[in-house]
């Protein structure tokens, strides 16, 4: 009897935002016989819509989509929790002879699910919790100071603002005395859990930084600023969410008082989304990444 075949390499379309993904990955799944499998930090809660880019009822009607607006706007989630449910899902779909394609720009998801995490303790909701208190007490700058004196590496890498990473940094430490940063060194990503097909689409930077305006302005042509004014006035000013590229910008000029400047505002979102890009395109020039061309 011949020993099964292995199964194909997942197919993880990434790329910086804007520059075609979602497109890709739904015209795949229609002529492959795949669904998609988003990892997207943002796109995985609910209600958070215009400024996530999820896609749109005609796209969800083209090809199944799985991890889009699973979690209430204040739950926790992370990147070992959502590769959790990445697996089930890609074993599901595997299992009723589909091909599982994961889409997002959300880097680190995709290396937790492809490589899996360092042995890190595990979440701690409490210590969460702690720090949640400490950063409304204190703010987030506090919060980064402590992680910088047990943990520098981490703390250089990370921004204060990111909340959710510092205190997972701080958490591992507080649980075991070992700076995360050893961890992941100790780790080093080396070992694939999955063999895996990354593929992107080829953008010049003029060409994805003019992409990135439109993008954005139609955003707001759909009802952002009304879209972030429900989830503030909902009480989800402090979600996870709110402090993605975008929504942070929109909440902060929604807060303000007066009327906002919808031409200065969208001018400050497509500089913080351009710089997001940048940043995410600095990320792929490690990885073997098989760039294609847009489509015709």
């Amino acid at each position: 009897m011949s020993e099964p075949s292995a199964p194909e390499p997942l197919l993880v379309i990434v790329g910086p935002t804007a520059s075609g993904k979602t497109e890709l990955a739904v015209r795949w799944a229609e002529e492959r016989g795949g669904e998609i499998v988003s990892a997207d930090s943002v796109q995985v809660y609910r209600h958070f819509d215009i400024g996530t880019g999820k896609p749109s009822s005609a796209e969800l009607g083209r090809a199944r989509h799985h991890l889009i607006d699973v979690f209430e706007p204040n739950e926790p989630m992370d990147a070992a929790l959502w590769a959790e449910q990445a697996e089930r899902v890609i074993s599901d779909i595997r299992a009723r002879g589909r091909e599982p394609i994961v889409c997002g720009g959300t880097f680190l998801w995709v290396k937790a699910l492809v490589f899996g995490l360092a042995g890190a303790p595990p979440a701690h909701p409490e210590i969460r919790a702690r720090h949640r208190e400490r950063v409304e007490r204190d703010g987030r700058q506090a919060l980064h100071d402590e992680l910088a004196r047990v943990d520098p590496e981490s703390a250089a890498k990370l921004a204060p603002n990111d909340f959710v990473r510092v205190s997972r940094a701080l958490e591992v430490y507080e649980q075991s005395g070992v700076p995360l940063s050893r961890f992941q060194a100790e780790h080093g990503f080396r070992a694939p859990r999955y063999a895996a097909r990354l593929v992107g689409v080829r953008r010049a930077p003029e060409e994805l930084d003019q992409r990135i305006d439109a993008r954005v302005r139609a955003m707001f042509a759909a009802g952002w600023l009304d879209e972030v004014r429900a989830l503030l006035a909902a009480g989800h000013g402090a979600a996870r969410a709110m402090g993605a590229v975008g929504y942070k910008q929109v909440a902060a000029a929604v807060a303000a008082d007066g009327p906002v400047d919808l031409e200065a505002l969208t001018t400050s979102v497509v500089r913080a989304t351009r710089i997001f890009a940048r940043r995410q395109r600095t990320w792929l020039r490690d990885q073997n990444v098989e760039w294609l061309a847009p489509a015709p």
